[in-house]
């Protein structure tokens, strides 16, 4: 199983553009869907302690993963099957990258994906504003946060203490608010 899975988090790796959130529904797609390893709610449980985690996104996923399938080998087996391609792909092209740097058809590649690459982190966002219940009378909280950080050159981490501390006392009011009833 270990090898199993080091495989799947090595494909995922070694084929998906774009970050760690850009791999997301092909995690999904591999974990929930095709090798039923776990639950969609598992997944999603684990893709929000991943986003709270510090470090490379992808590594956390891949390894919170694995620790939950297999324990502490499963989640080294992850972390290195997840990181293995990109350690060697960056490895490559420091290795040789003053040779095509200025290839007209590299950068147009680079081009033409870049598009793709906002498309596959744009996707899992809006499934996450779904399974988080987003709507449209709370999607301005999102919206907002963003134009801080964006326009306005917030620390995200601000953004968050606020968020987090207003959930809270939301949270608090509405308790008090159904006692009295």
């Amino acid at each position: 199983m270990l090898l199993q899975f080091f495989l799947t988090c090595n494909k995922i790796g070694a084929f998906t553009l774009g970050g760690g959130y850009a791999m997301i529904p092909i995690m999904e797609r591999e974990f929930v869907d095709r090798n039923h390893w776990m639950e969609k709610q598992e997944f999603m449980d684990i893709m929000v302690v991943a986003q709270t985690t510090p470090g490379i996104f992808s590594v956390d996923m891949a390894s919170h993963i694995g620790y939950k399938l297999r324990g502490v080998w499963g989640g080294i087996v992850g972390a290195l099957g997840i990181a293995l391609p990109s350690i060697i792909a960056i490895t490559l092209i420091a290795m040789f990258f003053h040779n095509f740097k200025d290839n007209v058809y590299v950068n147009r590649f680079f081009c033409g994906v870049r598009p793709a690459v906002v498309a596959l982190i744009a996707a899992p966002c809006f499934k996450m504003a779904k399974t988080a219940e987003i709507t449209w009378g709370t999607g301005w909280i999102p919206l907002a946060s963003c134009l801080l950080i964006w326009l306005m050159g917030v620390s995200p981490i601000w953004v968050i203490i606020a968020a987090g501390t207003g959930g809270y006392l939301w949270g608090q009011y509405q308790k008090r608010k159904g006692k009295e009833r």
